[in-house]
């Protein structure tokens, strides 16, 4: 899934775009420091989803929405703010935003936000008819998305998967990283998140944001 991020405070756009990287499947295309930029970019780079502030210098993100519509109308955007006026909120509604997150953002309430648009964006690519089930599944009041679980993916070992659910249902309390989890597995790192993804995917696993003495951010994993 393609990302673009438009924020005016550089510190705060950097930020977020260190955490989608670290997500499998994201892709950070660019960030836009105002509303001109933002227009630019979105035209330029065809993303799949819109990280969108509202107050930028040369003008309000929730009134691009109509240019952005225009531009790019299958376009997610989530809403990432300060701004608590009902009439923002409201036409950040109108125009079909996905999500509306209130700055001070927690980790934990940007990586579900994230994880969730993800998850939908890869069921809406699968399907080639929809049923009623399928349609509520998608659409529901909470915004939330749930998805049952899939048939095993190539590349997912049943009998591998069950043991890297043990695994962290045994490390409830501290978690477990990438690294440790393929030193228990015996296999690569890169192997050991791609089952500790899937079990996100399905439901089964959450990740948080631990950003340990150094400040740099280390992707921990639970059973959920």
């Amino acid at each position: 899934m393609k990302v673009m991020i438009s924020e005016d405070d550089f510190r705060v756009a950097e930020l977020h775009a260190q955490f989608l990287r670290m997500m499998d499947g994201i892709e950070v295309v660019g960030k836009a420091l105002n509303a001109g930029e933002t227009i630019d970019l979105l035209e330029k780079e065809q993303p799949d989803l819109l990280l969108l502030d509202v107050y930028m210098p040369d003008g309000l993100g929730v009134d691009l929405l109509h240019e952005i519509r225009e531009k790019a109308p299958q376009l997610d955007v989530i809403m990432i703010t300060a701004a608590k006026e009902k009439d923002v909120l409201e036409k950040a509604l109108k125009y079909g935003i996905i999500d509306y997150i209130i700055k001070p953002i927690t980790m934990e309430r940007f990586q579900q936000t994230i994880e969730d648009c993800l998850k939908r964006k890869e069921e809406i690519d699968n399907l080639e008819t929809f049923d009623q089930e399928t349609v509520d599944r998608l659409i529901k009041p909470s915004g939330k998305v749930a998805i049952e679980d899939p048939p095993v993916p190539k590349g997912i070992d049943p009998l591998t998967l069950e043991k890297v659910q043990t695994m962290l249902s045994e490390a409830a309390g501290t978690g477990l990283t990438a690294e440790q989890a393929s030193e228990l597995m015996g296999a690569s790192k890169t192997t050991a998140r791609r089952y500790l993804e899937y079990l996100i995917r399905i439901g089964k696993g959450k990740a948080e944001m631990n950003y340990g003495k150094v400040g740099r951010p280390e992707r921990k994993y639970y059973c959920r």
